[in-house]
């Protein structure tokens, strides 16, 4: 099938963003990407194999959503090859000028599909990587072999932060002169950005929660899931040892029932779970310290929008998340899978409150105006037409064209 170009037949850019689940942060940025996209310019619509929360969000404001039920996370081969052949079909009826996809196994089964349908511009994002130093090496090896064939059919590679863009040219994944390094998008559509915590927003986040004004608060927010490395949370609240220190763990997940067992361990009262929220950015304020202990990361939306709120962070030192944590400066760092020095940075941000104060100062300041829906923005628009084109000026060369 001849590639379509939307330059030449002047009207907006068809977008086909495909991604497994529509959920957590990688779903997150999809949906604001697609969003943040002039509507004069792209028509986005966005392919899923499954989401609840924000395929609802995409739809009530006004995006395309179609659900592939094939398109699903686990390696299965029967329904991996049944969503390749219904990928391939709609993105060859359906006339996309773009397909960009995110995460591995939409990545992989999108990008092949795309090749097949004969898209011309095809895009991933890195949020992270599939593969990571807790693998066997076989089986990562594998996974670095299969992301390097893909990228050769790849035009640009979107990383989510350095420290992933970084990966992708040191593993060769894709040529380096199609990495683009792009970061999160904080801003909430139609919110204004938030201010740094208050003692009244403190007050009612807690009163959300079920917990006392006056705890001490450890929180997180992510899925419950391996990535994510919940049991080092909770391993780390029981090393920490402190019966006035409250740990609340925000996001679902399918380790939601074994977190929960380890949780029975812990004196009563000690972890509140709180399951999937649509208000995260108000429970925010609830905490003293941010921790996330994941095993592997990309750019994490949710410690940016711990930075903007004023809450001090401590995080695995993975993949791009020293763009954000600097050592010292904008907070904490500490190995992956090591709950014990999870639990003395903990500590250490708890009692120290003069250097946690001068951390959160310092990392809101850091994350300010760089994360927001325009600059993501620019930086799809970038990717999704041909780098000859000035990002500055590809919404004014579309609008300029012929109806």
């Amino acid at each position: 099938m001849r590639a379509r170009t939307a330059a030449t037949a002047g009207r907006p850019l068809r977008v086909a963003t495909v991604i497994t689940r529509l959920e957590g942060g990688a779903g997150v940025l999809a949906l604001r990407g697609a969003l943040a996209l002039d509507p004069a310019v792209c028509r986005p619509t966005i392919i899923a194999g499954q989401g609840d929360r924000l395929v609802a969000q995409a739809r009530a404001a006004g995006l395309e959503v179609v659900i592939e039920p094939a398109l699903r996370a686990p390696i299965r081969p029967a329904s991996d090859l049944r969503a390749l052949r219904q990928l391939s079909w709609l993105l060859g009826t359906r006339g996309f000028d773009v397909v960009h996809t995110h995460c591995a196994k939409a990545g992989a089964v999108g990008r092949v599909a795309a090749r097949r349908a004969g898209v011309a511009r095809v895009v991933h994002t890195y949020h992270g990587f599939p593969f990571h130093e807790f693998q066997a090496g076989p089986l990562r090896r594998a996974y670095v072999s299969v992301e390097r064939r893909l990228g050769r059919i790849t035009d640009v590679a979107l990383c989510v932060g350095t420290g992933v863009a970084a990966e992708a040219v040191r593993r060769g994944l894709i040529a380096p002169d199609r990495v683009r390094t792009i970061g999160v998008c904080a801003d909430e559509p139609g919110q204004a950005r938030r201010p740094a915590t208050s003692p009244e927003a403190r007050r009612r986040a807690r009163l959300a929660l079920g917990l006392p004004s006056d705890a001490k608060v450890v929180g997180a927010v992510g899925r419950l899931t391996y990535q994510k490395a919940p049991e080092d949370f909770v391993a780390a609240l029981a090393e920490l040892g402190r019966p006035e220190v409250a740990g609340v763990w925000v996001g679902g997940g399918e380790l939601a029932g074994r977190v929960q067992a380890r949780a029975a361990k812990l004196p009563a009262g000690r972890l509140v779970l709180a399951g999937e929220r649509q208000d995260v950015p108000d429970l925010l304020p609830a905490f003293d310290v941010f921790a996330l202990p994941s095993r592997y990361e990309g750019l994490p939306t949710a410690i940016v929008e711990a930075m903007i709120c004023g809450v001090p962070v401590v995080a695995s030192a993975v993949n791009a998340v020293p763009d954000l944590v600097i050592p010292g400066e904008t907070g904490l760092l500490v190995p992956p899978r090591r709950p014990a020095v999870l639990a003395a940075a903990i500590g250490h941000l708890l009692d120290s409150r003069a250097a946690a104060d001068r951390m959160a100062a310092a990392a809101r300041a850091h994350v300010s105006g760089r994360y927001g829906a325009a600059a993501l923005r620019d930086a799809l628009m970038g990717a999704y037409v041909r780098d000859t084109w000035s990002p500055s000026r590809i919404a004014e060369d579309f609008l300029a064209r012929p109806a």
